[in-house]
């Protein structure tokens, strides 16, 4: 009985760093994502408008 309940106490533990490192990993990669698009938008301007 101990044994089930350590095993459920682990996956618990897992499932939540599991969790934590999945919202820091795709909050990174958002920030990447808008600097990206931004920078694009940037040089679309520059090329389009400011460039002639």
């Amino acid at each position: 009985m101990s044994s089930e309940f350590l095993y459920y106490v682990l996956v618990i533990l897992a499932a939540v760093l599991g969790f934590l490192i999945l919202k820091k990993v795709t909050s990174c990669m958002i920030k990447t994502l808008v600097a990206l698009v931004c920078a694009a938008v940037l040089a679309a301007i520059y090329f389009i408008y400011l460039r002639q």
